[in-house]
């Protein structure tokens, strides 16, 4: 049987809306609707999706405090990537192939912060380690407002190796690291591309650090010793869209 998958919030449900229609098993709206939760359930009913109305309590309880907006779908899982899946990305992007690696990233709010930015940035994919690592929860998906449905998630199996391969398959390796020498602002940052960033309070694992090309500290002048790992992300992947601009074509 088909895992099936809660999800809320107004743009995270569009998005479903927008590229898996089909998937979309079941809602919850706020009772007497308006403006574009009407229309969201306006569409789902052209969908034929059955639609319960409830009251706010309840779909706050269902939510169990996630930030619902009125809103609650219920969903068939997409098909997991493989990492045939994910070869076959990397030799298919070649030169302009961008990737976000996270290292133990365990928080589902911080990996769906990390999926916006990535989207946001035009970063063709995330990897993240199958141990240690938050799963695409509700919670996550909300936080992404619906970068989840773009940007693909892969899971490593072992992540030393398969930066091992990327290295092979001549990709460059950038990890970023509070202790580096090289600040990210001095580094030549181009494409083909894999930026990786640490957990949070912990950054990269010993292994994950040797198995980087270059590393590079983000600048700090105040006094806290690191960032949160979604704002890390963001400093890093748009200095490289600085230095590496998006083709137009």
């Amino acid at each position: 049987m088909t895992e099936r998958q809660t999800l809320y919030g107004l743009h995270t449900v569009q998005t479903v809306l927008k590229r898996r229609p089909q998937a979309i098993v079941k809602a919850l709206v706020l009772d007497r609707p308006s403006g574009p939760l009407a229309e969201i359930a306006a569409s789902l009913y052209t969908l034929g999706v059955e639609v319960e109305h409830r009251r706010r309590p309840e779909l706050d309880r269902l939510a169990q405090g996630g930030a619902h907006q009125g809103v609650i779908v219920e969903v068939l899982g997409r098909r997991e990537f493989t990492m045939e899946d994910f070869e076959e990305l990397v030799l298919s992007r070649a030169r302009s192939l961008r990737l976000l690696v996270l290292d133990q990233v365990e928080d589902p709010r911080n990996l769906g912060a990390c999926l916006r930015t990535a989207d946001a940035a035009g970063v063709d994919a995330v990897v993240v380690p199958r141990a240690h690592s938050a799963k695409l929860t509700g919670a996550a998906q909300k936080v992404a407002t619906g970068a989840a449905e773009s940007v693909p998630l892969f899971t490593a199996p072992n992540l030393a190796r398969t930066l091992a391969w990327l290295k092979e398959a001549q990709v460059w390796i950038v990890g970023a690291d509070s202790e580096a020498k090289l600040s990210l602002y001095a580094a030549k940052l181009s494409t083909p591309i894999a930026v990786v960033l640490g957990a949070e309070g912990q950054g990269l694992r010993r292994l994950t650090r040797e198995s980087c090309d270059e590393l590079v500290a983000i600048p700090m002048h105040g006094t806290v010793a690191s960032l949160n790992v979604s704002v890390a992300a963001g400093v890093v992947l748009f200095e490289l869209l600085r230095q590496s601009p998006l083709s137009s074509s």
